[in-house]
C-alpha cells in the first residue's frame, strides 16, 4: 500500500507538467537513441574488420631470379614474426590460373599474357594476425632482398579501423554533452515538482513524513521519465537496426549483415539502465538544497 502511494505521488507530479516532463524524456530519448544506434554501427564495423581479418593477405611480389630455396628460407623468416598468422607461396603458374578467373570477361587481356605466361611473377601471400597489422608487415617486406614490390588493401583497412575508432568517440560525446542536457532537464521538472507541492511538503513534514518519504516520489518520477525515454530509444533502434547496420557496411548483399538477437537484447538492458540511471540522477540534483535532513 505504501509503495502504491509513492508511485501514484509520482505518477500525479509527472501529470502536473506535462510540457517538461515531455522535454526531459526526449532529452533522453535523443541521448540514447544516439548512442544506441552508434553500438549497432560500431558492431557492424567491427564484423567488416573481422571479415577482413579473415581475408587480408599481404602479397609481396618476388623477382625472377629469387631461386626457391631463397624462398622457402625467406617464408620460414616471415612466420617467425609476431604480426604474421600464416605464409604461403604462389607459383607462376598458380597466379596464371588466378589471372583467368579474375579477368575471364576480359579473353584478350589474358591471351596476351597467355602468350608469355612469365610476365606474371611469384609471389608470398601473408595472412596478418589482425588485419590492421598488414602496414608493419609490409614495412618490413619492402627492405627484404627479392622483393619487388608490396601490395595490401591498406586504405579500405585503415578507413575501417580510423570508423570504428571515430563512432567510440563519438558516443562518448554523445554521452557527456546529451547526458547533462537531459539530467539538467530532468533536475528542472523535479524542482517544479517541489514547488508545485511546496504547502503539501511542508504539511506533511509537520505531521512527521521523514525526508525520505518525501524524496521517494520524486525519485520514482526522474526514473519514469528517464525509463519511457529509454524505452523509446530501445524501440526506435530494434525497428532501426537493419538499415543502421548496413550504413557503412562493405557487404554488397542487402540484409546479408544481421545484428543478432542476443546482442541486441544485452545493449537493450544497458540502455534501459542507463535511461534510468539518468532519471535518478537528475533526480538527485533537483532535490540539491531541498529537503535537507
Amino acid at each position: 500500500m505504501r509503495f502504491q502511494y509513492l508511485l501514484e505521488q509520482a505518477l500525479s507530479n509527472l501529470r502536473r507538467n506535462v510540457l517538461v516532463v515531455f522535454a526531459a524524456v526526449i532529452a533522453v530519448f535523443v541521448m540514447l537513441t544516439l548512442v544506441f544506434a552508434t553500438i549497432v554501427l560500431r558492431w557492424s564495423i567491427d564484423r567488416d574488420i573481422n571479415r577482413w581479418d579473415d581475408n587480408v593477405r599481404v602479397i609481396a611480389f618476388l623477382s625472377d631470379e629469387v631461386p626457391i630455396s631463397e624462398v622457402n628460407r625467406l617464408m620460414a623468416e616471415i612466420e617467425q614474426w609476431d604480426e604474421v598468422e600464416s605464409v604461403i607461396y604462389f607459383s607462376k603458374a598458380e597466379a596464371l590460373i588466378e589471372f583467368r578467373e579474375l579477368f575471364a570477361d576480359q579473353p584478350s587481356m589474358v591471351a596476351v599474357v597467355e602468350s608469355d605466361p612469365s610476365i606474371l611473377p611469384a609471389s608470398i601471400r601473408i595472412r596478418p594476425t589482425e588485419a590492421a597489422d598488414y602496414r608493419a608487415i609490409s614495412d618490413q617486406l619492402v627492405a627484404v632482398p627479392g622483393i619487388k614490390q608490396v601490395s595490401a588493401a591498406d586504405e579500405a583497412i585503415d578507413a575501417l579501423v580510423q570508423r570504428s575508432s571515430r563512432l567510440q568517440t563519438f558516443a562518448f560525446w554523445i554521452v557527456i554533452v546529451l547526458g547533462a542536457a537531459a539530467v539538467v532537464l530532468i533536475a528542472n521538472t523535479i524542482r517544479i515538482a517541489i514547488f508545485a507541492r511546496r504547502d503539501e511538503i511542508g504539511i506533511m513534514k509537520l505531521v512527521g513524513a521523514g525526508n525520505w518519504f518525501v524524496r521517494i516520489p520524486f525519485f520514482f518520477e526522474g526514473m519514469l521519465e528517464g525509463l519511457v525515454g529509454a524505452t523509446l530509444a530501445v524501440a526506435l533502434v530494434w525497428a532501426a537496426a537493419p538499415s543502421i547496420a548496413e550504413l557503412f557496411s562493405t557487404t554488397v548483399e542487402p540484409g546479408a549483415l544481421v545484428v543478432p538477437f542476443d546482442f541486441l537484447v544485452r545493449q537493450s538492458l544497458l540502455v534501459l539502465g542507463f535511461g534510468v540511471g539518468t532519471g535518478l540522477l537528475g533526480s538527485a540534483f533537483g532535490m540539491w538544497g531541498f529537503l535537507r535532513d
